[in-house]
């Protein structure tokens, strides 16, 4: 495998073709750099880094426990043998995902509020948990937990995106990597402490002491997650979506949507599937602290391995092992050392796929010169939130549909077979990149 090349950096500047007007107005703009902390080190890039994970864990890691959720919902009331309550979870993962190009867009063309973001973000996100403990019913949920918790989680994560261009260049895929490890460190710990404050003092009290936390949380990170470059003009330069109709950029969102349609199957029904070949709440609980432990260490690796190699080649490696890790370790897991294997294996196979979107960015920029980054990202976060809203309706309706019960061996006849299935048939899909550089389509 060849090291990949890498373009010069956005704070490289040559002013020996200009004439000597324009490199008088170059230096100055140079002198002015040499005032801002620098680029892919330094104390502030760093303080950066760790603001960005901070927000990462608390808006993605408390998303993805949902399943612990959706477990409780299930079995208690007023919510019990309510339907759609698995698109509660998909709406807060979703709506997260979906609205990152219109916040992006937003903040490029009124960068005063750039700054801001972050902090209104933690505040409706934390206001809409809060809300969502007075629910009585499942559109109530749906309401607060869903749509007012994504919508607040968007605004909270996404200027992590805008910014990370200015903190880091050609390190970037390890910091993304680092900062979507945040996510999957939180989750190790989000699983286990909202399961015991269900078991303890009930749904109401869990979602207001989880509002209370992520806010006290995220508060001390909030004024270093900010941008390198103070800026107050409007950068339309960088409003350039010409990117969106090249087949480099559709053919790498078409498997990054339809990976998506099945990566978040295992995260909402592992703790239900557990409970029904014995587990007990905590054991329940811990598949989703597995596959996100685990995930820490995929989102690095595979961050690391975006910035060396060419980015098919890790979705190649991403691809292959979830797909074997679906289809013949849950597929055939009846017991709960066997489904543990499997929620390790995901964790550090499927949930790295997300730090390829830095490479993938690459990519379409090398097709797309005049495409920007900043903006191209947002719209990989969009496709998987179509995938993610997808396969809450699409899961419920597989469950329903679900005929192999008692007909097949493992997991394909306990009743979760189709979201089996399904899960590993989407992974297959998501490599579709790969094929296509084959076949010289990118």
């Amino acid at each position: 495998m060849e090291p990949k090349e890498y373009s010069l950096s956005f704070t490289s500047r040559s002013t020996s073709f200009m004439p000597s007007d324009q490199q008088s107005d170059t230096r100055i703009i140079l002198d002015d750099e040499k005032k801002l902390p620098p680029v892919d080190g330094g104390a502030q890039a760093w303080l950066f880094l760790m603001a960005s994970a901070m927000l990462e864990a608390l808006v993605w890691g408390y998303a993805f426990a949902f399943g612990i959720f959706q477990d409780y919902y299930s079995t208690h009331e007023p919510f019990k043998g309510s339907g759609n309550i698995a698109v509660i979870g998909t709406c807060a993962m979703g709506i997260s995902y979906l609205f990152a190009p219109l916040a992006i867009i937003s903040m490029i063309l009124i960068p005063k509020i750039a700054r801001w973001v972050s902090t209104i973000g933690v505040v409706i996100m934390c206001l809409s948990l809060g809300l969502s403990s007075l629910s009585t019913n499942v559109t109530h949920l749906i309401l607060s937990q869903g749509i007012g918790f994504g919508v607040g989680g968007c605004f909270a994560y996404t200027p992590t995106i805008l910014f990370m261009s200015e903190w880091f260049d050609k390190r970037k895929g390890l910091a993304f990597g680092i900062v979507w490890a945040g996510s999957g460190l939180s989750g190790i710990i989000f699983p286990l402490a909202i399961q015991w404050l269900l078991d303890q003092y009930g749904i109401e009290a869990t979602l207001q002491v989880s509002a209370v936390t992520l806010f006290i949380l995220s508060v001390p990170f909030l004024y270093f997650h900010r941008p390198r470059l103070p800026t107050t003009e409007i950068a339309y330069h960088r409003l350039n979506f010409r990117f969106l109709y090249d087949k480099v950029f559709i053919i790498y969102q078409l498997g990054n949507t339809l990976e998506a349609v099945g990566f978040f199957l295992p995260t909402i029904y592992l703790p239900t599937y557990a409970r029904s070949i014995g587990a007990n709440d905590f054991m329940a609980s811990l598949t989703i602290t597995l596959v996100n432990l685990f995930t820490v260490f995929g989102s690095v690796i595979m961050g690391f391995l975006s910035d060396r190699y060419h980015i098919t080649t890790c979705i190649l490696i991403s691809t292959v092992g979830t797909v074997l890790a679906v289809f013949f370790v849950w597929g055939f897991a009846i017991n709960i050392p066997a489904l543990y294997v499997f929620c390790v294996a995901y964790g550090l196979l499927a949930g790295g796929f997300s730090s390829t979107w830095a490479g993938v960015s690459h990519e379409v920029q090398k097709a797309n010169p005049s495409a920007d980054a900043t903006v191209i990202f947002p719209f990989m976060e969009t496709g998987r939130g179509i995938g993610n809203v997808a396969s809450g309706p699409l899961s419920e309706a597989l469950l329903k549909a679900d005929n192999w019960r008692g007909h097949a061996l493992g997991a394909y006849g306990s009743g979760y077979g189709t979201l089996v299935v399904c899960t590993g048939a989407t992974a297959v899909m998501g490599g579709i990149c790969v094929v296509a550089r084959q076949l010289r389509w990118i």
